[in-house]
């Protein structure tokens, strides 16, 4: 059953999709897949190509349109678009610690291990030929991008063209290089943060000391650890964050009976930050997005000792991490704690099958243009050079304009950038012998 609403000027109309939860086992158990088509009004009943929007991640849905502007206002100039709830999060069969509740760890375990990449494009691709659409375009976010290489990987054949921001994936590299990478980028973000702001670091010693000298409890009864508070410095890697995040800080304390004491606006404020509580894909399978015939093995968790500066002792500068997951996440967060035992296993496990295709994508046909961040905290630049080198038909825009959410800071410009590099890829693909 289709839905459909007009908001300024946009057509959008609902799809849920019944498709296999293992396409190894496509007559087994099946999942509701849902995506939302998004067209100019006034171009509703025109034949126009399609576009498929990735959301990065993993596990969060693809935004909801409110308004004829950013990124699709620019793609419904020439498109429909499609806006996919990747398997497990918006109005997509949901994964969460009450969806999960009822099964046993070893029946969590296999349900999650279907929620990669792989089987984001295998739903994808399978869309595609339920709506009898030849052939697509895709946009992909961050993770989104990491998708995109895995459905170039797979079916080239379906893809027309291929716009990728802040998200083009090593093809090989462990788990561990890429933390190695990153942790490197979230103390350049730090620097950059502490400079700018000096009395913000004396702020967080003073949080992060009254957190272990106190019980402070969320309001939904969590007990709030330094620990978590680091894990916001995921706001360093995104354009406005670092002065957010400061105003953030000071704000921190209200007086009581006069004692210092952490306000309830802060910690309402911490307990939002915590997406991981209502997107758990996000802290299971994060560091799985890596792994290909190998375990993670809480790898930021490991790597993190060879950063000792991020781990904050009393007298000690202090100091955020970023997009990092950490076992202790499902100790500590209340909504994880029913999903440790199946977390546990998902990051030993070494049978992950392979995401990318060097050969296939050496010798890819799809005019792909990427936009690549420069100062990008959450994907490593080299690493994407390195790729790119490796991805035949690519064009590149490097740039320190923009932080990892660029798209979402100025969509409208990059992706008008992206399409007139594919154009320009198009062309000189059509000119070869």
């Amino acid at each position: 059953m289709q839905s459909a609403y007009v908001v300024d000027g946009m057509l959008c109309r609902a799809h849920q999709f019944q498709l296999p939860l293992d396409y190894a086992q496509p007559e087994g158990e099946t999942i509701s897949v849902f995506a939302r088509e998004v067209v100019a009004k006034d171009k509703q009943d025109q034949d126009l190509p399609w576009l498929v929007y990735l959301q990065g991640g993993p596990g969060f849905p693809s935004p909801r349109p409110e308004a004829n502007a950013g990124w699709l206002k620019r793609a419904l100039q020439q498109y429909r678009v499609l806006l996919l709830d990747q398997r497990g999060t918006g109005n997509s069969q949901v994964v969460s610690a009450q969806t999960l509740a009822g099964q046993s760890v070893d029946a969590q375990v296999a349900y999650l291990s279907q929620f990669r990449a792989d089987n984001i494009v295998r739903d994808a691709e399978a869309i595609r030929v339920q709506l009898g659409i030849a052939q697509w375009s895709l946009l992909g976010q961050s993770f989104g991008g990491f998708c995109i290489l895995t459905y170039l990987s797979a079916y080239p054949g379906s893809l027309s063209r291929a716009y990728i921001t802040g998200g083009i994936p090593p093809l090989t590299r462990h788990a561990d290089d890429v933390y190695r990478a990153t942790y490197q980028r979230v103390l350049d973000k730090n620097a950059a943060f502490f400079a700018q702001f000096p009395q913000a670091q004396l702020l967080c010693c003073q949080i992060a000391d009254h957190l272990l000298q106190n019980d402070v409890r969320l309001p939904n009864g969590q007990r709030f650890t330094v620990e978590q508070f680091q894990l916001i410095g995921i706001n360093l890697g995104r354009s406005g964050g670092g002065l957010a995040l400061y105003h953030l800080l000071e704000q921190a304390f209200v007086d009581v009976d006069g004692q210092p004491t952490l306000s309830y606006s802060f910690l309402n404020a911490m307990l939002a930050e915590q997406s991981y509580q209502t997107n758990p894909i996000y802290a299971i399978l994060h560091e799985a997005i890596y792994c290909q015939h190998s375990a993670s093995s809480w790898s930021a968790h490991r790597v993190r000792d060879e950063y000792p500066q991020c781990t904050y002792t009393s007298g000690q500068p202090f100091c955020f991490t970023g997009e990092m997951v950490y076992p202790w996440m499902f100790d500590q967060l209340d909504a994880l704690k029913p999903l440790k035992a199946a977390a546990e296993i998902l990051a030993e496990k070494s049978d992950w099958p392979q995401l990318y295709d060097p050969t296939q994508l050496a010798n890819n046909p799809v005019p792909v243009s990427a936009a690549v961040y420069v100062e990008d905290m959450y994907v490593e630049f080299d690493y994407s050079c390195d790729t790119l080198r490796q991805l035949g038909n690519a064009k590149a825009w490097m740039t320190n304009e923009y932080e990892h959410n660029g798209l979402r800071a100025d969509g409208e410009r990059i992706l008008d950038r992206l399409i007139r590099l594919a154009d320009e890829q198009e062309v000189i693909i059509a000119q070869r012998p």
